[in-house]
């Protein structure tokens, strides 16, 4: 890992945990697996200002390609759940990709436990998609 331990901006870090909470239900057994995964890692994440967070981190409405080990890649969009459009490739961060890569950077090789089992993720380039704008958390 990049960075040593998910990286995170402080007002998504907030954000995410209060819809991790009220998500306490899932749709299937794997998704709440990955959920309770990403809550363990946010554990220990490192939690930072907008301006210190490095370019790339995959954050909210960042556009992130990834390949696998079984030879598949693909690019997508890593979006609150509101926004969540798979035509466009927009994936909500409550799926099992979404908290999969969530905190983690360009170069990491992840391990996930996905509903077809196991794989190993490589995040190959990761951009922030600025005109889609920050997570705003109402407080």
């Amino acid at each position: 890992m990049k960075y040593g331990n998910l990286m995170l901006e402080k007002r998504e870090y907030v954000y995410l945990k209060r819809i991790l909470n009220i998500s306490g239900y899932a749709e299937d057994f794997e998704t709440q697996k990955s959920l309770q995964r990403l809550c363990q890692e946010l554990k220990t994440a490192i939690v930072v200002s907008e301006d210190e967070l490095p370019k790339d981190v995959v954050r909210f409405n960042s556009n992130v390609t990834v390949s696998s080990e079984a030879g598949w890649k693909t690019s997508l969009q890593i979006v609150i759940p509101a926004d969540k459009n798979l035509d466009q490739g927009k994936i909500s961060i409550l799926t099992p990709m979404g908290a999969a890569l969530f905190g983690y950077a360009e170069t990491d090789t992840v391990s996930w436990d996905f509903p077809k089992g196991k794989q190993m993720l490589k995040i190959n380039k990761v951009s922030y998609d600025t005109a889609a704008g920050k997570v705003e958390v109402p407080i």
